[in-house]
């Protein structure tokens, strides 16, 4: 999830302001956020599966990811720099479409992505360990060892990633783009022309590629963590919006050219069905060497991971609680570290859950799950776009979405689009739809109970825009 940047979240709450001098971030601090995602196993598996399902024609889908992408650019862009707070989701979509709306972006995009990804990144790492040094440990002894030891140092509130995430980030990325270039180059890479270069094997449309949107875009979420930062950036009228533009971009090049050198050296049919697509590149390439190179970024990626989640999102929740919408016992904080402990467990329990009741065989179906709920989570801010500029026209927005209202209507049936296809197999359609529906039935039950009996607003009232514009209601 991306949920990789610790700082460009958990800055964007009280509690983590003073770590970061104010006007402090430029363009490149900005970018390191905004590439951040790529700091993930889920995204390595999930886009060489794609790229053997659909050969060369895996294109298709990651350029429409691309442009999904940076459609959610522009929308996020335009919020944040409108109401240039700390804020969140919530912030912008309460004062458009009203408290629950708030409620379930907020919970979709952020609690729901953590419970489905952060689970996924776990039964990976326990996986790639068990597949390198086979039989060293128990079976799930790595995940629920790692996820009890961040746990804990959140508890403490420790967070000894929080120095080193833009370089893990960086160096992710010259990972990805060091397999590429190697793959093209080496000595045992397929012919370019077998993998259908020609007019008459390049078929794109003969797997169904568009269908693999929903997979394609999970390369491309969370360069919207650069928001939260608006607070802290200097120039965030030039630096949020260039940030995500140039931070999607090149992920887009970055993902394009590893899977072009995983197609290079590994046969497409294996890409598609093996679990650990990213080890059998690693290994194609660099050898027993590849290997360790990968157990080092795969170890690294998963930590950084959940390290970010667990320190991000229960001060989130921690913050929704403080506002009445979400249960108060999320606003106690541990009285000699800090943390918001009973927001930590909560998040770590929902994290372990999936790992308990549906073990590694479900890695793609948690995955695909937490992209739905995510672009959900989008949707709904291109409506919050849309929204705004018909009820405040005249609002200073030192940021215009260019070709309005064009980029959120692409965004919003692009993204329908993908939910409607997210499956890449009939036999997970039901299982994918039922994980992700059930889930956010329960939160949007919970939201409405919530909203009517406890915070006594109604459903769909937008607040008053003057609360979100004036500091002093933080």
């Amino acid at each position: 999830m991306t949920q990789n940047t610790s700082v460009g979240l958990t800055s964007a709450l009280p509690q983590a302001r003073a770590k970061i001098p104010r006007k402090a971030l430029g363009l490149g601090s900005l970018l390191a956020v905004a590439i951040g995602l790529v700091v993930s196993q889920g995204v390595m598996v999930l886009m060489l599966q794609g790229a053997g399902i659909a050969g060369l024609g895996f294109i298709i889908p990651l350029g429409l990811a691309y442009l999904l992408a940076l459609s959610y650019a522009f929308s996020f862009s335009e919020l944040a720099l409108m109401i240039p707070r700390a804020g969140s989701l919530s912030s912008y979509t309460e004062v458009a479409i009203g408290q629950f709306p708030a409620i379930l972006a907020t919970f979709s995009g952020y609690i729901v992505v953590a419970m489905f990804a952060l689970s996924a990144e776990l039964l990976l790492l326990d996986l790639i360990i068990e597949k390198v040094y086979p039989h060293a440990l128990p079976s799930m002894t790595v995940a629920f060892g790692v996820l009890g030891l961040f746990t804990v140092l959140n508890l403490f509130n420790i967070d000894i990633f929080a120095r080193l995430q833009s370089v893990l980030a960086v160096v992710m990325v010259v990972v990805l783009l060091l397999l590429g270039f190697s793959a093209v180059g080496h000595e045992n890479a397929a012919p370019l022309t077998s993998l259908g270069l020609s007019l008459e094997g390049f078929n794109p449309m003969g797997f169904g590629v568009l269908a693999l949107t929903a997979l394609a875009i999970w390369g491309f979420v969370g360069a919207e963590f650069v928001c939260p930062l608006v607070e802290e950036s200097r120039r965030p009228e030039r630096n949020i919006p260039l940030s995500m533009i140039i931070g999607v971009s090149v992920i887009f090049f970055t993902i394009s050219l590893y899977c072009l050198g995983a197609l290079l050296m590994v046969p497409q049919e294996e890409l598609a069905s093996n679990g650990l697509p990213h080890y059998l590149f690693a290994t194609a390439v660099f050898g027993e060497t590849g290997q360790l190179l990968l157990v080092t970024a795969a170890i690294t990626a998963t930590c950084s991971t959940l390290n970010t989640s667990l320190a991000a999102i229960p001060r989130m929740l921690s913050g929704m609680a403080q506002n009445g919408q979400a249960f108060p016992c999320f606003k106690r904080l541990s009285k000699s570290t800090g943390a918001p402990w009973v927001a930590v467990l909560f998040v770590a329990a929902i994290t372990g859950l999936p790992i308990l009741l549906m073990g590694v065989d479900s890695i793609n179906l948690l995955l695909i799950a937490a992209a739905l709920a995510w672009l959900l989570a989008y949707i709904i801010v291109h409506v919050d776009v849309i929204v705004l500029r018909m009820r405040y026209p005249n609002l200073a927005r030192p940021f215009r979405t260019p070709f309005y209202p064009l980029p959120q209507l692409f965004g919003i049936v692009g993204m329908f689009y993908a939910m409607w296809h997210a499956s890449p197999s009939p036999e997970l359609t039901v299982q994918i739809f039922t994980s992700a529906g059930v889930v956010l039935g329960i939160i949007s039950l919970i939201a409405v109970l919530w909203i009517k009996l406890v915070m006594r607003k109604p459903l769909f009232t937008p607040e008053p825009i003057e609360n979100a514009l004036n500091p002093n209601n933080d």
